[in-house]
């Protein structure tokens, strides 16, 4: 009986701690872990030579203004649509990245 019931728990913790029961918001990359890696590709490209002042500063003001829209969103919880807009602004300021630090300007 005491080995059924030490079974059933163990069973039962391993349920409650499996990934499967993380939430969407928690399986998908966050705002900031997208934010943070998107500002070391910057630095990255000013560091190479691979982004030109003006380049960097446009890509800094980008960063920027969606750090102001997600504190705006944040205020009252991010809704999914804020969410996915935000998602929306970091995947063309990603885009923006990449086409800046390969257009074949350097410093």
């Amino acid at each position: 009986m005491r080995g059924t019931i030490s079974l059933l728990a163990g069973i039962v913790f391993c349920g409650v701690l499996s990934p499967t029961n993380l939430r969407a918001d928690e399986r998908r990359p966050s705002i900031d872990r997208r934010e943070h890696h998107q500002q070391v590709r910057i630095r990255q490209g000013i560091r190479s030579g691979e982004l030109t002042r003006q380049e960097a500063r446009r890509l800094e003001a980008e960063q920027a203004r969606i750090r102001v829209d997600e504190r705006f969103a944040r205020r009252g919880g991010i809704t999914p649509e804020e969410r996915r807009r935000i998602q929306n602004e970091l995947n063309k300021a990603s885009r923006d990245i990449r086409k800046q630090k390969n257009d074949r300007q350097d410093r």
